[in-house]
C-alpha cells in the first residue's frame, strides 16, 4: 500500500489497548495525535524508545494523545508492556493489516543497518532485559513509522524511518503536541 503523506486522513483502525480499552482514530478528531508502527513487543529499539518517551512524559502537555501499535498478539504485548505503567496507549495489531495498509515496509539491510549503527543503543536495551523473543526475520525486519495527526484528522507529518532507530526527535513530538 502507499505511504501516508502529509494531509491525507488519519488511518481508520480500531485496536485492543493493553489497558483493556479498545483504541479508535475515529474518535480522536479534534485532538492532536503522535502515532507509532512499533515492531514486535519484545523489540530492543521499540523497547527503549518508550522509555525515553516515559522519561520526558511530563514535557508533553496535559491530555496529550500518543499511541504506539505492536505487530503482536494483545495477550502477549499486554504480558511484555502491561506491567511498565506506560502513560500513552499501547494497541496490538494481530493481524499485520494496518502495517501493511499504511506502507510500512520491511527490510532486512535497513534492519542490520540501525543495529549496526547503534550498538549503544542496543547495550542499553540488553542491559535494561529488552531482548528480542523472535526468530522471525519478517518480524525484525519491520521498519518503523511515526506520524503526526492534526485536530482536524489529517497527517501532519508522516516519519518512514530509514532504519529501526530513526525516530521523530523526541523534542519535534513535544513540540506539535504543544500545537506548535
Amino acid at each position: 500500500m502507499p505511504k501516508l503523506k502529509t494531509g491525507d486522513l488519519a488511518p481508520s483502525m480500531v485496536l485492543p489497548s493493553i489497558d483493556g480499552t479498545t483504541f479508535d482514530m475515529s474518535l480522536m478528531k479534534g485532538k492532536r495525535v503522535i502515532f507509532t508502527f512499533f515492531r514486535f513487543s519484545s523489540c530492543p529499539f521499540c523497547n527503549i524508545r518508550i522509555d525515553r518517551l516515559m522519561k520526558r512524559w511530563e514535557e508533553f502537555p496535559e491530555g496529550t494523545v500518543m499511541v504506539g501499535v505492536f505487530d503482536a498478539k494483545i495477550e502477549e504485548l499486554t504480558r511484555r508492556l502491561g506491567k511498565r505503567n506506560i502513560p500513552f496507549t499501547i494497541v496490538a495489531d494481530e493481524t499485520y493489516e494496518h502495517f501493511e495498509n499504511n506502507g510500512v515496509s520491511k527490510s532486512f539491510a535497513k534492519f542490520m543497518w540501525g543495529a549496526i549503527r547503534s550498538p549503544l543503543t542496543f547495550m542499553q536495551a540488553t542491559l535494561k532485559g529488552y531482548v528480542p523473543m523472535t526468530f522471525s526475520i519478517s518480524k525484525m525486519s519491520t521498519i518503523p513509522v511515526d506520524i503526526l495527526i492534526g485536530e482536524d484528522g489529517k497527517v501532519v507529518e508522516a516519519h518512514y524511518c530509514k532504519d529501526t532507530v530513526d525516530h521523530i526527535p523526541i523534542d519535534r513530538m513535544i513540540s506539535f503536541a504543544k500545537g506548535n
